[in-house]
């Protein structure tokens, strides 16, 4: 059976809901459309947090992120979409989602949204 986008993220149980310690990853290959012309926007979505007491399942994250493929976002608006959808489904003490989005018309832009205040770690 073929895998499909999927516009839900899932949650799993945090082994260590006693600590405070930060996941991060990076997503080098997001893409969605650009709303104004229909074009292919590229970018590296980066995604920092803190858990509570759930993580974010791997798999469902990368069906999430391709579920924006064909999508019309700006810049500004799909990585908050991204940090409310996150927030949503762990309910993380902290968490920032960059969007690193390629050049596009001469113009490089960088998003950066975050949810809480960042626990001291360490």
């Amino acid at each position: 059976m073929p895998t499909k986008p999927a516009h839900r993220l899932e949650a799993v149980p945090n082994p260590h809901p006693d600590r405070d310690y930060e996941v991060a990853m990076a997503v080098p290959e997001f893409t969605c459309l650009c709303p104004m012309t229909g074009q292919p926007d590229f970018a590296t979505i980066r995604i920092r947090y803190v858990p509570d007491q759930h993580l974010v399942e791997l798999k469902s994250l990368k069906l999430y992120m391709w579920s924006y493929r064909d999508q019309g976002a700006f810049h500004e608006d799909v990585t908050n979409r991204i940090l409310n959808d996150l927030v949503a489904a762990i309910r993380p003490r902290w968490a920032e989602v960059t969007g690193d989005f390629n050049v596009r018309g001469g113009i490089k832009t960088d998003v950066r949204a975050a949810y809480g205040k960042r626990p001291e770690i360490g």
